[in-house]
């Protein structure tokens, strides 16, 4: 689907879903470099399950026009503005990684606009290393090679995978090979320079962690949750960062799990 924000085209998916005019929302926000096709299984799902399924290009990412944001708030600020555009009510917002920090600035900021909150891959603060930073503002494709064996577990980075003919170390690659130049390095700069640390206390939220995450490690994503009152979290054993394709079968589950409980299905 396609709208208009800021004079700017964006693109959202909708996991083909044909929702009825009182659904639910859910929109998901994706990590740094990729788009919104990292949520093709579970906004699938959830499409076909009722839901109000809005799953955006961020700005400059995928097949979203305009140039990219440069901060956390912003971006939070321009998912209110897809709310108020495209959702009738408050939407379940399900964030993975930079995502995940979006998710929370839009909480703390437009608190009317959300319902709950998922966080997957999360830290706060969420600082990235100097190597990558540079070698993503020179748009050197060594900046994709760090953070893809970064964002893998041992057992990822060998190409297992849930999902059978898929390389999981190659798919991130090619993910990330897709932006344009200079879009890499404004997520990872956004995610470096959130430093806020205000969470809002009152929100339902799960915390998915991967066990193995050398990206946004275990301790930091309970840490987060610790500060989250009404919080639970979901420790995936043996799994990287990028666990939307290392344990998509699992990580659906325990969306799916959250999602339901609160939804009256």
């Amino acid at each position: 689907m396609r709208t208009e924000i800021d004079g700017h085209a964006v693109f959202y998916g909708t996991g083909s879903g044909r929702p009825a005019a009182d659904a639910e929302p859910i929109v998901f926000v994706h990590g740094a470099g990729f788009d919104h096709s990292v949520w093709v299984m579970p906004a699938r799902y959830f499409a076909r399950h009722g839901f109000q399924v809005v799953a955006p290009d961020l700005p400059a990412h995928g097949r979203s026009a305009g140039p990219p944001l440069t901060s956390i708030p912003a971006m939070a600020d321009w998912i209110a503005s897809l709310i108020d555009t495209v959702c009738d009510r408050p939407a379940v917002v399900i964030g993975h990684s930079m995502g995940s920090l979006v998710t929370l600035a839009l909480a703390h900021a437009h608190r009317e606009r959300v319902a709950r909150i998922v966080l997957l891959g999360t830290s706060l603060p969420m600082p990235v290393g100097p190597p990558l930073l540079k070698a993503a503002g020179d748009n050197h494709h060594a900046a994709i090679e760090m953070a893809n064996t970064w964002s893998h577990s041992a057992r990822g980075a060998l190409g297992s995978a849930q999902n059978p003919g898929l390389s999981n170390l190659v798919s991130g690659e090619r993910w990330l090979e897709r932006m344009a130049d200079g879009v890499y390095h404004a997520d990872l700069a956004a995610c470096n320079a959130y430093v806020d640390q205000t969470v809002v206390d009152d929100v339902e939220a799960l915390v998915i962690a991967g066990a193995a995450d050398r990206m946004t490690p275990l301790r930091a994503g309970q840490a987060v949750a610790k500060l989250l009152s009404r919080s639970t979290t979901v420790v995936l054993e043996d799994c990287g960062h990028s666990m939307l394709s290392e344990r998509p079968n699992e990580v659906l589950d325990a969306l799916a799990s959250f999602v339901m409980s609160g939804s009256g299905e």
